[in-house]
């Protein structure tokens, strides 16, 4: 029997949502894998940022070329792409016994993760418009629980695998497998957008920088790094600051993937009773506030109730500016402001690694807060859509 439209709709809507969740899984082993990465290539929190500089370098190029080629040929062939050169890393990863061989796994992490991202963002506007309802904030959301998925496996081997090699090559293997088998499932259902139809992308030989998409670039690049540094470092920070094993630190990446599902799964409904507007602005104050915790306080408990609060805060931000990009600039302005977010979300966190050898890891925490008080100023200033209220 032939498919009818809304099912095919909610086909691709599901396939979306398991490409992001599949991008989750990935980053998320990544972030929380760090601290045993640290002690297997016996480096301290400058080599892990040195890691993560090379992860964002590759990623600002890619970014570059899959928003280029998703204009000319649509979104879904970088997303796939993407994802394979992803799970490719996961094997180099664990494969990697010494410095230079993780610095390679790194440059291919971060070469996927930027094609992915910016391709999955444009596929997840395509669906928003087709529907005509906000989406974003759901499509993040499976982001996040693959995220809290990335960090429960991380848990999980931890628990049964004692030496920081087995921990580290034990995990990234299971999310490669799962992400391999996750993304041909949803590959044949992904979006296939005409990338020359009028509502694909913007004409070309426009302004790409316009005031707006400065805007909302540089509100990107802030909560890229506010974003960024609770992904990538609040497992080496719970370790670190409360004084706890490897497998238990993991618990911070687990309370900041936990928020952001929770928040991202309303997030929609929120944007809708209230606009992207206040969202974003609540989000910042809240995230503001968990950051301040996490520079000060020490009781392990204390911690993690900071790390839920930026879990919760940064939850409601991404979806709304890149939401916001997609519906006033179309495709193009969509990759300038991706662009700028996720070169904050890789490179952001490596800063984060100089000022902590210069300091120490809980001070330079003060960094994102400065960020997230940034992106609660620049709130007022955001433009809004005609569907949002006001």
């Amino acid at each position: 029997m032939p498919t009818t439209p809304s099912a095919a709709g909610r086909r691709t809507l599901v396939a979306v949502s398991v490409l992001f969740a599949v991008n989750g899984l990935m980053v998320g082993v990544w972030g929380a894998s760090l601290p045993s990465l640290r002690d297997r290539l016996d480096t301290d929190a400058r080599g892990l940022a040195g890691l993560l500089v090379c992860a964002g370098l590759t990623a600002i190029v890619a970014m570059q070329v899959a928003g280029r080629v998703g204009d000319a040929h649509g979104a879904r062939a970088p997303t796939l792409i993407g994802g394979a050169v992803m799970i490719a890393s996961m094997g180099l990863l664990a494969t990697a016994d010494a410095y230079p061989a993780a610095v390679v796994a790194a440059l291919v992490f971060g070469a996927g993760n930027g094609t992915m991202d910016v391709a999955m963002n444009a596929l997840a506007v395509d669906v928003e418009r087709a529907r005509g309802k906000a989406t974003m904030s759901m499509f993040h959301g499976f982001f996040s629980v693959g995220n809290l998925a990335g960090a429960g496996v991380v848990l999980a081997v931890g628990r049964v695998v004692t030496s920081s090699a087995g921990r580290v090559a034990s995990a990234v293997l299971t999310a490669a497998a799962v992400a391999a088998l996750a993304t041909w499932a949803a590959a044949r259902d992904a979006p296939r957008v005409d990338a020359h139809a009028p509502d694909a992308a913007p004409a070309r030989g426009g302004r790409a920088l316009t005031p707006l998409a400065l805007l909302l670039g540089v509100m990107a690049v802030c909560f890229g790094f506010t974003e960024g540094t609770g992904i990538d470092w609040s497992a080496v920070h719970v370790a670190d600051v409360a004084h706890v094993d490897d497998a238990t630190a993991a618990l911070g990446l687990a309370c900041v993937a936990g928020f952001m599902v929770v928040i991202r799964m309303f997030g929609d409904l929120a944007v809708q009773r209230v606009g992207r507007r206040a969202v974003v602005r609540f989000g910042a104050v809240t995230a503001s506030a968990g950051y301040v915790i996490t520079a000060f306080a020490t009781p392990l408990g204390v911690i993690l109730a900071g790390w839920c609060l930026v879990g919760l805060g940064v939850g409601m931000i991404a979806p709304q500016i890149y939401g916001l990009a997609g519906h006033l600039g179309g495709g193009r302005m969509l990759a300038v402001v991706t662009g700028f977010g996720y070169s904050a979300f890789l490179v952001g966190p490596a800063v984060i690694g100089v000022v902590a050898h210069a300091t120490d890891l809980q001070r330079a925490m003060l960094v994102p807060l400065v960020s997230a008080v940034g992106l609660v100023v620049m709130s007022f200033r955001m433009p809004t859509i005609p569907a949002d209220p006001r």
